[in-house]
Parts: structure tokens; C-alpha cells; sequence
């Protein structure tokens, strides 16, 4: 185990390094790699990580909390029961990402890529998914009350038995994706008949 607080990091190459358990407090990273890192159980806390490579890392069970990940990459990570509570994830890669049992607590995800994701079953209530891609997402029966889904990207995604009530979701394209078991209020019904050419008075 170790411990790092209130260090900076620059294009540094943490890749493949047994990393497992280790405890980050204000730190910031800019440009480093922790490829094919282990991670497992790692916590940050009100950290930041700027265009970092997290590609086919493990994070297992790791914890985050305020902590930033802008314009990461995690593609191919193994994010298996990891925690993000009210964490800034904005521009960051998630494709071939595994999620399953992933636990995320308010946060602001705009603009990332959610494409094909499994988040069956999630609590995603209130988090800001503004213009994020999650088309091909698997958000079968997801609590998605109270956030933001304005202008994203939800073609062929799974909304079976999903909650949708009270979330924003100005600009979404209802055309592409099947609404059939979701969860709406009348609100979101109005952008649904306006989305199909309907005239609302």
C-alpha cells in the first residue's frame, strides 16, 4: 500500500505497475499512462486526472470520490464494482469497458463514451450526461430520474423498464431508439409527439 497527497504528476508512465491499494489525496496527473495497470482497490479522492490512459487496467473494486477524469481513456478497463461518487468524467472513453456492478453517486458525465454499455439495473439518478454517446447502451430497467440526457446520443439503446421521469432530455432523437416500457412524465411525452412532427398547442 501506498500513499500520495497533494503531488503532481506530468507525463508520467505508470503502465503495467502493481499499483493495488494505494491511497491518492489532491493529487493531479496530467498525461500519464497507468495501461494494463493494477489499480484494484485503489481510492482517490478530490484528485485529477487529465487526458490519462487507462487502457485495460483494473480498477476493481476501486474508489473515487470528487475526483476529476477529464478526457481519460478507459477502454478495455475492468471498472468491476468500482465506485464514482460525485466525480467529473467529462470527454472520457469507456468503450469495451467492463461496468458491471459499477456504483456511480451523482457526478457530471457530459460528453463521454458510453457506446454499447452495460448499466442494467443502475442507480443513475441526477447525474448530467449532457451530449454523452450512449447509443447501444444496455440501461435495461435503470433508475435514470433527475438527469440530464440533453442532446445525447441514445440510438438502439435498451430502455426497457427504465425510469426516465424528471430527466432533461432536450434534443434527444426518440426516433432512434425504442420507448416502449420506459418510464416517462408528460413532459418528455411532448418532446416525444414533437420529435415525430407532432404540432403541441
Amino acid at each position: 500500500m501506498f500513499q500520495h497527497i497533494n503531488q503532481k504528476f506530468e507525463d508520467v508512465d505508470f503502465g503495467g505497475r502493481d499499483l493495488r491499494y494505494g491511497e491518492l489525496i489532491n493529487c493531479t496527473f496530467a498525461r500519464c499512462s497507468f495501461s494494463n495497470g493494477s489499480l484494484e482497490e485503489i481510492s482517490s479522492m478530490n484528485c485529477r486526472f487529465t487526458q490519462c490512459n487507462f487502457t485495460g487496467a483494473s480498477l476493481n473494486g476501486s474508489i473515487h470520490k470528487e475526483t476529476a477524469f477529464e478526457n481519460c481513456s478507459f477502454s478495455s478497463a475492468n471498472l468491476f464494482v468500482a465506485k464514482f461518487e460525485d466525480c467529473k468524467m467529462i470527454g472520457s472513453e469507456f468503450s469495451n469497458a467492463n461496468l458491471d456492478g459499477i456504483s456511480i453517486l451523482q457526478g457530471d458525465w457530459s460528453y463521454t463514451n458510453l457506446r454499447h454499455a452495460r448499466l442494467v439495473r443502475q442507480d443513475l439518478r441526477g447525474i448530467k450526461f449532457y451530449e454523452a454517446d450512449l447509443s447501444g447502451a444496455n440501461l435495461e430497467k435503470a433508475d435514470l430520474r433527475n438527469c440530464d440526457f440533453t442532446m445525447a446520443v441514445l440510438a438502439k439503446a435498451n430502455l426497457q423498464g427504465a425510469d426516465a421521469r424528471g430527466a432533461v432530455m432536450e434534443g434527444v432523437d426518440f426516433k432512434t431508439f425504442a420507448i416502449s416500457g420506459l418510464r416517462m412524465d408528460k413532459e418528455q411525452c411532448v418532446l416525444v409527439a414533437i420529435s415525430y412532427g407532432a404540432k403541441v398547442v
